[in-house]
């Protein structure tokens, strides 16, 4: 993704009652979440480093497999939750 400042718009939306970071993509009129957020709030897990962990699992394992869920994105810059 192109990085065009006026095309991206940080914001926070809720999931099972927890924060989780997004950016709007004007250009491609998309939305993006912080996988991370997410993982946080399905797993209810308060640790950063452990959700880090568990993501980083999950894409080897999927790897494995042979699957493509995962796009191949590159991370996006979000502002950090702390």
């Amino acid at each position: 993704m192109r990085e065009h400042p006026e095309q991206h718009k940080n914001s926070i939306h809720s999931f099972k009652d927890r924060e989780v970071r997004a950016i709007w993509d004007e250009e491609r009129n998309k939305r993006w979440f912080s996988v991370l957020d997410i993982i946080a709030a399905i797993n209810e897990q308060g640790d950063y480093q452990k959700t880090r962990n568990y993501w980083k699992y999950l894409k080897t394992k999927l790897k494995k497999v042979n699957s493509e869920l995962v796009s191949a994105t590159n991370q996006l810059k979000l502002q950090a939750p702390e």
